[in-house]
Formats: structure tokens, sequence, C-alpha cells
């Protein structure tokens, strides 16, 4: 065997086969979709670096969540609102059961801070101008429950941040953000006044009952949405 064929017996034959190995590896998946997709105010899907948007869609649920502002718009994050229900306005007995049946009025009108509108700040109140609006051009905005909205609480949060996805949900408040779930007792300082709502805290993702005549914040939802599948 000559000089040159032994060297590249040593030398030579370990590249091959390293580079053989190389192309028989499998190719990379392609990454999944995130689960949270931006909507713009016409209710189109942008992509992930995309804006500006009003809505998000997660797609692990099926829900359409309104986004908060800072425009001090009715959708601007730092309002809050007293928990108040109007039959009229599409609370229902169940958020997840289709034609569940319209509850009666309850609850405190208007004990909230809203600048848009002195003489009513309350979530049905809220509920009314975003249908009215077609936000994302949709017109069957509720409270969430308090099942739905826990799916928004995020873990991964960094410390002194709302406990929430920030790059989809900016404006989030450290602070107790109301649900549809009403009825259920107080406890402590509050139980001499009987039944109060659910809320869910952004602070670490904790379920708290309050008086339905505290001011708490509101992110509101629509299921069935065409913009969110």
């Amino acid at each position: 065997m000559n000089r040159w064929q032994r060297t590249f017996v040593v030398t030579g034959l370990p590249l091959v086969l390293c580079l053989a190995a190389f192309l028989k590896q499998p190719a990379n998946p392609e990454p999944q979709p995130y689960h949270l997709v931006k909507i713009n105010n016409r209710g189109d899907a942008l992509a992930p670096w995309s804006g500006p948007w009003s809505c998000v869609c997660d797609t692990n649920t099926g829900l359409l969540w309104e986004v908060k502002t800072d425009d001090e718009s009715i959708h601007d994050g730092l309002w809050t609102y007293s928990w108040y229900r109007k039959a009229e306005t599409g609370f229902t007995t169940a958020a997840a059961i289709q034609d569940a049946m319209p509850l009666p009025a309850a609850g405190s009108q208007n004990l909230g801070d809203c600048y848009f509108e002195p003489d009513r700040c309350d979530t049905a109140d809220l509920i009314r101008r975003t249908r009215e609006q077609q936000l994302c051009a949709e017109n069957n905005w509720r409270l969430p429950s308090a099942t739905e909205l826990r799916t928004l609480v995020y873990a991964d949060s960094k410390a002194g941040q709302p406990a929430i996805n920030t790059a989809f949900f900016p404006k989030t408040k450290r602070g107790d953000y109301w649900t549809a779930d009403s009825g259920k007792p107080l406890q402590g300082i509050y139980q001499h006044l009987g039944s109060g709502a659910e809320a869910v805290s952004f602070v670490e993702g904790q379920q708290v009952t309050l008086p339905h005549r505290n001011a708490a914040f509101v992110r509101l939802v629509a299921r069935n949405s065409k913009s969110c599948h």
C-alpha cells in the first residue's frame, strides 16, 4: 500500500463515515405555532412580531380575549369596575353552556373608576360598550368564568410583573380581574356583606371572592369567534 493510500485510510475514512452519519440524521421538525395569536380590530390574525393588535386568540381554548390599552379609551388598562349584571347584557348561568338562561340583575352599579364615562362604570356597561363597538369584529363579549380566566395565568412571569404573558397582553395590572362567577359567600372582613363575585389575581394567579361594590380590573372574552378557531 502506498503512503498516500495509507494516509487516506487513516485520515480520510473517518471523515467519510462522519459525513455519512450526519446526512442520515432526520431533519429538525418544524416548530409548532404558538397558541396565542394577535388579532387586529378588524378580526384579522397578525404575525407574532406585528401590531397593533386589539385582541388575542388562544388556539388552545378557542377563546378571544380583549387586550388592554393606555389611550384612555374604554379598554384602558387602568380603569376599574364594580361588578354589576343586567339580565339583558348576556350574562348566563354557565359561560361554557350554550343556550343558558339569562340571570336576573345583581351587583353594584357605577362604583368603579373610568375616565371615559363618569355616570356608568361597572362591568355591565363595559360589556355593552364593547359589543356596540364590535371590538375585533365581534359582538358577543362577556365576562369570563374563573376557569377561563385562569388559563391566562403565566407561571413564568418575571418578578414584579403580572402573572400573564405581557408580550401578548400588555398594560395588564398586578391586581384582581372580575369573572362572571357570582353568588359566592364572602369571608373575613367582607362576611357581613353576604355574597360577592369571583376574581382572579394576576399577582400570583390565585382566585379570590370580592364584594360586588369593589373596583377591580376586567378582561372581556368571546367564544365561537370567527377570528379564533
